[in-house]
């Protein structure tokens, strides 16, 4: 998939992006490979099996170097020195391609559900190739496992106060609010004179 700072560059520059630029080469090279098939195959009629025929071909354009059984280099990952194997495509640069001709076959108005890039021929041999090459390179394809997400043990929710505590505690606040205003009621009503003493009444 393009990276996101890829993506965004290429947008404020209003060029493609280098996954779109490769997306359109992959879609051009199929596209001259149909045109040049004996007998010429249009894509509405094109298969699984003719995208097996696609992958193949490209392996004389490769530049990884795949050891074969007999070899002495079969399974090392840095060979000492050269050998006659050929070379092929890369299990990596292939799952690329499909993904990229899985997506432009969509775009130029292929249905999802005749895409013969996503077929499951398709699949087992890309999985082939990664299992082949990996022996005879000695390199081991891993796949990244997902974290699992660890779950916090929930606390218990606090306690309800009891019904009672609350009547209780509310009328206490009310009667010490009754007071309070008593008090401010009996302060306003005398008149304070020097020396402390409220006034006598007339």
């Amino acid at each position: 998939m393009p990276a996101a700072g890829e993506t965004s560059a290429a947008a404020c520059d209003g060029r493609p992006s280098r996954y779109e630029s490769q997306k359109r080469r992959d879609w051009n090279t199929f596209g001259q490979y149909l045109c040049n098939h004996r007998p010429p195959l249009e894509l509405s009629r094109c298969s699984g099996a003719h995208v097996l025929e696609f992958l193949r071909y490209l392996d004389q354009f490769g530049k990884t170097k795949v050891h074969a059984v007999g070899c002495p280099f079969f399974g090392q990952t840095c060979p000492p020195g050269p050998c006659p194997c050929p070379l092929r495509q890369a299990w990596g640069s292939l799952d690329a391609i499909v993904g990229r001709l899985r997506a432009a076959f969509e775009e130029n108005g292929g249905l999802p559900e005749v895409n013969p890039f996503g077929t499951r021929a398709v699949r087992l041999y890309l999985r082939e190739v990664r299992d082949a090459q990996a022996k005879a390179r000695g390199i081991a394809y891993e796949k990244k496992k997902r974290k699992r997400q660890r779950f916090l043990p929930r606390q218990p929710a606090p306690a309800a106060p009891a019904a009672g505590s609350d009547t209780a505690s509310s009328c206490s606040v009310n009667g010490q609010a009754a007071a309070a205003d008593g008090t401010r009621q009996l302060y306003d009503s005398l008149i304070l004179i020097p020396g402390g003493a409220p006034a006598p009444a007339r």
